[in-house]
């Protein structure tokens, strides 16, 4: 991010002589170029936002002086939008193929909780002050959650997933691809599940581990180590069981799913959003578009494949990379025919398969793919807010909700590739440095 001038209205040595808690200003006035507060509305000209406490308080046409004590941050020139919303990333790690696959046995929770909190550096400082981390399975994302909420590290808002849920030898089975007498070590998470009551109480596992959010695998996955295929991997009553529970416990539900009978499988037993959604056929579209569902998209994975394979073309297993390259070939496919149904559409990148901090390529992809630029920034903030649960807190700037604001140096609608330079990140009332 570049350099933004904050003005403090005192003096610095009377600052330095007071006590820590004594030096953050009762209140905090931003005087912005042009606000979109809300992406889908009109932009406003020059305004004023006071936040106080993380939370904004009032929004002013003009640009109104600050009060005695305040700090004033000079945004002048800048475009101001709401904090921006990647509704599905794996924070854990950076890498993938073969090298993430040694990471799982090399590092220890500790060293993925550092991970963790460095790629979340990264993702906020990308304008991302809010993120929903669809697995982990050592817990390091449920921590650095809690830590951040009680402010003792920086990092984005989460909503976390725990460990993601699939059937035994299903994509999310910690176990595949290796040896056998390795196995059971790694399918000792519990978040494997054959039959409906064992699915329950896999879901239960995960709301008692503090996961706001359950995800389970309805489909195959380009990057698990099995051959079947990327279609249904789960029976219906399985999937229903998993939706029941998590819904009676009031957590909403991601679906990972590629296939089109495993997309209809999951719509119909009421998911809240489908991840990836990349095979569809007349019949899944039509389900679809009668169903409350999200799509989530997560088309700029298809970068990550690209520059891993460049960088070492050993990368990934044989049969991984033969699923890659279909996946690359195929991206995009879905939305073009989903956007002109109806079906609503939540910004997600699958940050982790792609890289950690790039996440506003999506934007290009989405556009490219059949979005207009105002519908992937809504896409990225009032949409992605809706299927968090979270709008009354976040999505738009707005008195009342969470001081989450960015800048850029321009108009995002006219070229939304301006969002892959950020220059200004507040998080809940904090600069981001």
């Amino acid at each position: 991010m570049k350099p933004i001038h904050v003005l403090p209205f005192a003096l610095a040595g009377a600052m330095l002589a007071m006590p820590l808690a004594a030096q953050v200003p009762a209140r905090i006035f931003i005087h912005a170029g042009q606000l979109l507060a809300e992406p889908g509305k009109p932009v406003r000209g020059a305004s004023t936002i006071v936040v106080e406490n993380g939370k904004i308080l009032s929004i002013a046409d003009g640009y109104q002086p600050a009060e005695p004590g305040a700090t004033l941050i000079d945004l002048k020139d800048k475009y101001i939008l709401p904090g921006l919303i990647d509704s599905h990333v794996h924070l854990t790690s950076d890498a993938g193929g073969i090298a993430g696959q040694l990471e799982e046995i090399t590092l220890s929770p500790a060293a993925q909780a550092f991970n963790a909190e460095a790629n979340g550096m990264k993702t906020l400082r990308a304008g991302f002050t809010t993120v929903r981390n669809l697995g982990d399975g050592d817990g390091a994302t449920l921590a650095l959650r809690d830590a951040i909420l009680a402010g003792k590290v920086q990092g984005p808002r989460i909503v976390d997933a725990g460990n993601s849920i699939s059937g035994s030898a299903g994509h999310m089975d910690g176990s595949l691809g290796y040896r056998d007498e390795l196995r059971p070590f790694f399918a000792g998470a519990g978040n494997t599940c054959n039959g409906a009551d064992d699915c329950r109480r896999a879901v239960r596992l995960q709301i008692g581990r503090g996961a706001d959010v359950i995800k389970f695998a309805s489909t195959g996955g380009v990057n698990s180590r099995i051959g079947a295929g990327l279609g249904k991997q789960m029976f219906d009553d399985e999937a229903q069981a998993i939706v029941d529970t998590a819904h009676m416990f009031g957590k909403k539900v991601a679906v990972h799913a590629h296939g089109a009978d495993g997309i209809r499988l999951a719509l119909a037993a009421g998911v809240d959003s489908v991840e990836h959604g990349t095979i569809l056929d007349d019949a899944t579209i039509a389900a679809w578009a009668k169903s409350k569902a999200w799509y989530v998209p997560t088309l700029s994975t298809v970068n990550g494949y690209k520059e891993r394979i460049a960088a070492n073309a050993n990368a990934y297993e044989p049969d991984v990379l033969a699923k890659i390259r279909w996946r690359i070939s195929i991206t995009g496919k879905s939305l073009e025919q989903l956007v002109p149904k109806g079906v609503r559409i939540a910004f997600g990148t699958d940050a982790g398969v792609s890289k950690h901090g790039r996440n506003a390529d999506e934007f290009e992809l989405m556009v490219q793919h059949g979005m207009t630029p105002v519908e992937a920034l809504k896409a990225a903030t009032v949409n992605a807010a809706d299927l968090l649960g979270l709008s009354d807190q976040i999505g738009t700037i707005a008195p009342g909700k969470s001081a989450d604001i960015i800048a850029v140096a321009s108009d995002p609608v006219a070229d939304v590739r301006v969002l892959k330079q950020v220059d200004f990140v507040m998080a809940r009332g904090n600069v981001v440095e």
